[in-house]
């Protein structure tokens, strides 16, 4: 189940509102103005699109929009409730044999639980089982890199076109000494540059990045979760004894036996009323 992720526009929008409120408290609002300039935006904006361009291929940067969209989204997986889908698996396949769970996957929306639960059905080994279902988490993780790869360079190259429009500005400074008019604008390319990349390298990209390598983090460990799920259901581990490995999983602050142990139990009553 996917849902909005709101600390992600909320850290960003933050940042920037504090940033503004700190120059208008001290410059006000014509002192504000003076930090809008559309050459250093150009510079910063224009050389990081170019520096992609360069370094990615069309594809990789057509999966840019896809990528910070999902810094925006987090998929909800409850883990109490994961463990309680793979007792009432177990559950049934030891009543009523392994063939039957083809039945419970109508209700599964997870395709990777329904992958593992279908080569458990076809009667494939666990060790097989283990190799193909880790074969997938390791291109997940390849695909995830090289979507999340995009925003990290942003987060590289922006502060370093920032210091390239400071350069820029001091030598139309440097050009212009004797023109006391253009030393104001000159300047302000010169340090409104760097302002503007290290910001966006800071406040957006940098952290956005990383929290896309986190969210990597939790799916493959709640895929491996999956997998010793599948691998206990496939051998026929006793309900109990599976319980008590999948709980090993669960934190202090997730973990909560007594809502487990209900839920088995509702899920058992269900199946013994079908």
């Amino acid at each position: 189940m996917r849902k909005r992720d709101l600390l992600t526009p909320i850290g960003i929008t933050i940042g920037f509102i504090m940033i503004m409120a700190a120059i208008l408290s001290n410059a006000g609002a014509e002192g504000f103005v003076s930090f809008l300039d559309i050459s250093s935006i150009l510079i910063v904006l224009g050389g990081v699109v170019g520096s992609l361009l360069i370094n990615f291929k069309m594809d990789q940067i057509k999966l840019t929009g896809r990528v910070v969209k999902e810094s925006f989204h987090q998929n909800e997986q409850k883990l109490p409730e994961l463990i309680n889908l793979f007792i009432r698996l177990s559950e049934r396949a030891r009543r009523e044999g392994i063939l039957a769970l083809e039945n419970e996957l109508e209700d599964v929306d997870d395709p990777f639980i329904k992958k593992g639960i279908l080569l458990a059905v076809d009667g494939i080994e666990p060790e097989v089982i283990h190799d193909i279902m880790n074969a997938e988490i390791t291109a997940m993780e390849e695909r995830h890199y090289r979507g999340r790869m995009i925003i990290e360079k942003c987060g590289e190259y922006a502060p370093a076109w920032g210091m390239i429009g400071t350069l820029i500005g001091l030598v139309l400074m440097l050009n212009n000494l004797t023109d006391p008019a253009t030393l104001g604008p000159s300047m302000a390319v010169a340090l409104l540059t760097t302002l503007y990349g290290t910001v966006l390298a800071n406040l957006v990209f940098i952290p956005m990045a990383s929290k896309l390598e986190s969210k990597t983090e939790e799916e493959v460990f709640i895929k491996q979760i999956i997998i010793e799920g599948v691998i206990g259901v496939q051998s026929g581990q006793n309900p109990r004894i599976l319980e008590e490995k999948l709980g090993a999983f669960l934190t202090d602050d997730t973990k909560d036996k007594d809502a487990v142990e209900e839920g088995s139990s509702y899920v058992g009553d269900g199946l013994n009323e079908a």
